[in-house]
């Protein structure tokens, strides 16, 4: 039964609640069903006649409520209608979840591309859909490269989705993998159509400001099941386009004048003052354009054949064509310096150089040898693509009124691909120039005389190559049920899982010309920035510089191209098989307390081979380099309890406690990819000895549903990393190549690996929320997320003691999280308005620096209103406040330096929504 509240009253659960609450969940399989403490006799729960924004928001509440362990729900407001154009732009608000719009720390792209929980790293939040992992690719190649574990949500588009559960507590029925929580994607059921024919389409219109391009938007959905409703299919399909545009300034190079080369010295007798200050050596106005195209669908096929069983085939398909261009203009300030130019003029605040000029023309005493002001590179990547698939069959087999069986079986691919990376890099005469920085408020002000104007002698430096990742998983589950008659343990759950992953990284270079190519080659050169490029960065970004059309960049690349050569050090492949078997039980008092134990057990077997230089290896790489395989195998086993307790206080108040301990397995670019220097003795890359993430979380709570649709929260958890995954350095014994060849017989040394190891952390937080319906059609939502995340090593600390007050920070922990959203739905107006707000967080590591993105908060708006039962329009407004993205990195002294400062400009959506 409901209460007045609109709530299932379970403090004292009976069958016909429980089977309510199953009911209000849509649990069609339970292979991947919620987690409703026990199977009861089926019993039709009372139609909810409530539609539109006030539905979903009922839905979410009850699964939230009715949930025995701790979890977020976010449920369609219609079949197959999310309020947003990204599966993780709806995530975003809801506690706990921060995302990021890029894979790492290649900034933002204007769409929410990764999540995490709780202050942790992405990778450490797993991501399935239906409850079975999904493979995964990126576009950008950066990325490709770096092959984390984390799922793009860019490949994942919300019309496909019913509802979205975030699982922050473990159960021992999950699959290990998150060490956070885990995020399941579940999709729709052709039999629980309301109809026999049912069919809906968006068409909509996409206008992408700082790009000034429409695109559209085109989205479908067909749904038909027999009479007897035993047999269904649904199709879905998506094709959608959009063109982006972003506007940024990049300081690629901090460093100190002793720290560089050349006459360096001579600049520093005689500007002393300069010595041991961070100049930035190379300010870049970064201009990147983009189109990307998605396209792709799902098809389920469900079957009832006999009474008490369900089978149910899906297959998904989705891939981003996403070619993209950039072009970076710098300001070489490394040039002038080690050519021995003195600057003119220059400013210093604490240990930073915060503006520098220098001559408008070579000084005499240099004999024209002053090098050059500016250097463009001008990268092409035409082809770029990610894509996912899988294919999954679910079965459900009810032996007896008792016993029940569950199945899954599948293999699921992604694919990240460059197929072609075309570089050319052109430099600039001396022409002087200049910069003065504005803080972190905006851009900074960056002056080269000329720059208009494409240097036509000389040659071009180019290079290039490919890139091609695979992830992929065939999997396979069994899981059974079984029900006692009576008792505190009303259900007892075990089963196994099995799958194989495994990632492979191909990456190939190009045989350069050490003369380069001339520039002649390139022939007329016309195309320029836009005019108002940076015009939202403020300061005084460099704008009006020449560039080369995309068209005709790669129209030179494939002419010149040179021949691709295997790069060994960066290519590996993974393999990775793993099993598990869990038992647990449900729990369930008359007194109110119900809830499940119960423990996994997770075997891991890892084979990693990489690649290191020996001179009688039987690959050939780039030049005369040659390289031999390097396999290394491990395996090691986990045993994960964990228990989660609900306890119904009255009809409106529940308060939950969890316990687990729960592991994630490293990134797969953190265990592969080797790089050794034979004469030094020291080596960079991957770390096959890595160990997993292992961590215990403790979460505590309560929930006070204290109106319909109303909800008042808190929440305290706890994460003890007793392993995770930093940078460092340690020992390992590799076959030296040179001292090899020299000997004539294998010889192994001690080489010194600065790559990942297994140190220690800690998280701790608490969550508030708020959901409440005002009157009169009005409602609101807020919550807000605390993190407090460290690593927790003795290396870290000491660095910390030495005043290095930022060594123990931990990526992805922004310590305040923030969202407010509003919402009006009477008749067949609807609008929602909603602020997400995060604060600054360690972002990853660049170029051997550790980036921070800074706080940053967003607007988003929406509009709809309903013709009829067929027909409704939508308008839907996003990054409406236009918001500045900015990283950092800290300097000795703790002080921030401007690590970039982008702008994607805002997007707005117009559509016309069918429903049959």
């Amino acid at each position: 039964m409901f209460n007045e509240r609109g709530f299932a009253m379970q403090y004292k659960p009976t069958p016909v609640a429980l089977a309510v609450a199953i009911a209000m969940l849509g649990a069609a399989a339970p292979a991947y069903a919620a987690d409703a403490p026990a199977a009861q006799p089926e019993v039709k729960a009372e139609e909810v006649k409530v539609t539109g924004i006030r539905a979903s928001k009922q839905r979410s509440l009850v699964a939230k409520r009715n949930a025995a362990s701790v979890v977020e729900v976010v449920t369609s407001e219609d079949i197959g209608k999310m309020p947003d154009k990204n599966v993780a732009d709806s995530l975003q608000r809801v506690p706990g979840v921060n995302t990021i719009t890029a894979g790492g720390t290649e900034g933002g792209f204007g769409e929410n591309d990764r999540i995490s929980l709780r202050g942790t790293p992405p990778s450490l939040t797993a991501t399935t859909i239906n409850g079975h992992g999904v493979g995964t690719g990126d576009w950008f190649i950066l990325n490709q490269t770096g092959a984390g574990r984390s799922v793009s949500y860019s490949l994942l588009p919300s019309e496909l989705v019913e509802r979205i559960e975030v699982r922050k507590s473990a159960r021992a029925d999950i699959t290990e993998g998150g060490v956070a929580g885990s995020v399941d994607i579940q999709t729709r059921h052709p039999l629980d159509a309301k109809t026999q024919f049912s069919a809906t389409g968006n068409i909509q219109a996409v206008y992408s400001e700082l790009a000034d391009k429409w695109d559209p938007q085109l989205s479908a959905s067909f749904n038909w099941k027999n009479s007897a409703n035993t047999f269904g299919i649904m199709v879905q399909g998506f094709n959608e386009k959009r063109h982006l545009r972003r506007d940024g300034q990049e300081f690629l190079w901090w460093d100190t004048l002793e720290n560089l080369w050349g006459k360096n010295n001579d600049v520093l007798a005689a500007a002393p003052e300069l010595r041991g200050k961070n100049i930035s050596l190379l300010t870049g106005s970064a201009w990147f354009e983009q189109e990307r195209v998605r396209k792709g669908g799902l098809i389920t096929l469900q079957a009832r054949p006999a009474e008490g069983i369900n089978l149910e085939l899906s297959g998904f398909s989705s891939k981003l064509n996403a070619s993209n261009y950039n072009r970076n203009q710098m300001f070489w300030a490394v040039s002038p310096l080690t050519n021995g130019v003195v600057p003119s003029s220059y400013t210093i605040e604490g240990s930073t150089v915060t503006a520098i000029a220098f001559p408008a023309t070579c000084p005499a005493h240099l004999n024209g040898a002053c090098g050059g002001s500016w250097i463009q590179d001008a990268i092409g990547r035409k082809g770029a693509y990610a894509k996912s698939d899988f294919l999954n069959l679910d079965g459900r087999f009810n032996i007896s009124d008792r016993f029940t069986l569950t199945g899954q079986l599948g293999t699921t691919r992604g694919e990240g691909g460059t197929p072609r990376d075309t570089i050319a890099e052109i430099g600039g005469p001396y022409v002087g120039g200049s910069y003065k920085l504005n803080g972190m408020n905006g851009a900074a002000t960056v002056t080269i005389p000329g720059v208009a104007n494409f240097p036509t002698a000389g040659n071009i430096d180019t290079w290039g190559g490919k890139v091609l990742t695979k992830d992929s998983e065939d999997y396979g589950q069994i899981d059974g049920r079984y029900a006692f008659a009576e008792g505190v343990v009303p259900t007892l759950k075990f089963g196994l899982h099995f799958a194989k992953h495994e990632r492979s990284l191909e990456q190939s270079g190009s045989i350069t010309d050490p003369a380069g190519v001339p520039r002649s080659s390139l022939g007329a050169v016309t195309g320029s920035y836009p005019s108002d490029f940076g015009a939202g960065l403020g300061g005084g970004v460099l704008g009006g510089s020449w560039a080369i059309p995309f068209d005709q960049l790669i129209a030179w690349g494939d002419k010149y191209k040179r021949p691709d050569r295997q790069d060994w050090a960066s290519s590996y492949t993974i393999s990775e098989p793993t099993s598990s078997a869990y038992i647990m039980a449900d729990i369930q008092t008359d007194e109110g307390l119900s809830g499940n134990v119960g423990i996994r057990f997770a075997r891991t077997k890892e084979e990693i081979k990489s690649y290191v230089l020996d001179a009688n290896g039987s690959f050939q790489g780039p030049g005369n380099t040659r390289y031999a395989a390097s396999v290394v195998s491990s395996d090691y086993t986990d045993v994960l309890p964990s228990a989660n307790l609900r306890l119904d206080i009255g009809s409106d108040l529940v308060a939950r406690i969890a316990l687990a301990k729960v592991m994630a397995r490293p990134d797969f670019g953190r265990l592969a990819g080797l790089s050794l220097n034979d004469t030094s003795l020291s080596g960079s890359g991957g770390n096959p000895y890595l160990k997993p993430i292992r961590s215990t979380n403790f979460d505590a709570g309560v929930e006070w549903y204290f109106g319909k649709n109303a909800m008042l929260s808190a929440a305290f958890y706890s994460m003890d990393l007793s392993s995770y995954v930093s940078f460092g350095t340690y020992n390992a014994v590799f076959r030296n190549g040179v001292e090899s060849q020299k000997q004539g017989k294998d010889v192994f040394s001690t080489y010194l690996m600065n790559t990942p190891i297994n140190t220690t952390g800690d998280v701790k937080g608490i969550e508030l929320s708020l959901e409440m319906p005002i009157g009169g059609g009005f409602g609101f939502n807020t919550n807000y997320t605390y993190a407090d995340g460290k690593e927790t090593s003795v290396a870290c600390e000491a660095k910390e003691n030495a005043g290095d007050r930022h060594a123990c920070d931990l990526v992805g922990t922004s310590e305040h999280s923030f969202n407010l959203g509003g919402f009006y739905e009477v008749g067949k107006l609807s609008a929602r308005v909603a602020y997400n707000y995060r604060s600054a967080f360690l972002n990853g590591i660049d170029r051997r620096s550790a980036v921070y993105q800074d706080a940053v908060g967003t607007w988003v708006a929406s509009l709809g209103y309903t013709i009829n039962d067929n027909l409704a329009l939508s308008f839907d407004a996003k990054d409406i406040n236009n918001p500045l993205l900015k990283t950092y990195v800290y300097d000795k002294t703790g002080a921030k330096q401007p690590q970039s400062f982008y702008k994607n400009g805002r997007q707005y959506y117009v559509g016309l929504r069918m429903k049959y």
